[in-house]
């Protein structure tokens, strides 16, 4: 395998890396949806990816997509709330769109746009509504400019955890427009998302997976 491409097991450890990372910001996750939300997301978001990562442990799959699919079905069966659809749809549409034992960054930058489709389709949200769209959008936008420039997987994918980060801390002066949070109306302005950093926790790992290879 090349360094410009994902496998099976780069796509396991990914999820493998998220489910570290939730369990590391799962306190800070709940704390900023305590502010805003149900105070439930890292809770839920914990309980889906720790899952997720006992599904494949046992799994042998013949695709990348493969591997995002079981995550995406395991997330809707486990997370609970709004957001195990939202993550658990956008990895099952990834997946679909990686029906291949390994993926180039091309390919993975088409996989990434189904996915932020699904959750724009399912959440009905747009970016400035103060949702995990913020940290999507800008971060596929960061990977596609960097794929069309020919850069490999790698720098591809710390753009887009760079441009995530900033899309989430972007998301505190907002009003909320969807979601639970959009209830308390201009009482949202100066919380951070905490669906767009759970979001910015997913593309940071993997970034720090692609790049520890």
């Amino acid at each position: 395998m090349n360094g410009d491409s994902v496998d099976t097991d780069l796509a396991r450890t990914w999820v493998q890396a998220i489910a570290a990372a939730v369990d590391k910001h799962k306190d800070h996750l709940t704390q900023l949806d305590s502010a805003i939300g149900d105070a439930d997301h890292g809770t839920n978001m914990h309980r889906g990816f720790s899952a997720a990562v006992t599904a494949l442990a046992d799994y042998e799959p013949d695709t990348v997509g493969a591997v995002l699919v079981k995550t995406g079905t395991t997330l809707i069966s486990t997370v609970g709330g709004a957001s195990g659809p939202l993550y658990g749809g956008a990895f099952r549409a990834i997946g679909k769109a990686l029906d291949t034992p390994t993926a180039d960054t091309q390919q993975v930058a088409a996989a990434l746009a189904a996915g932020l489709a699904s959750i724009q389709k399912l959440g009905a949200a747009a970016p400035g509504d103060k949702t995990m769209i913020d940290a999507f959008a800008p971060a596929l936008a960061a990977f596609q400019q960097q794929a069309d420039a020919g850069a490999d997987l790698a720098a591809a994918a710390v753009a887009a955890a760079d441009a995530a980060e900033e899309g989430m801390r972007a998301t505190t002066p907002l009003q909320a427009r969807k979601g639970r949070a959009s209830y308390l109306g201009a009482r949202s302005i100066g919380h951070q998302d905490p669906g767009a950093t759970s979001t910015a926790l997913a593309f940071r790992a993997l970034a720090e997976t692609v790049g520890d290879r």
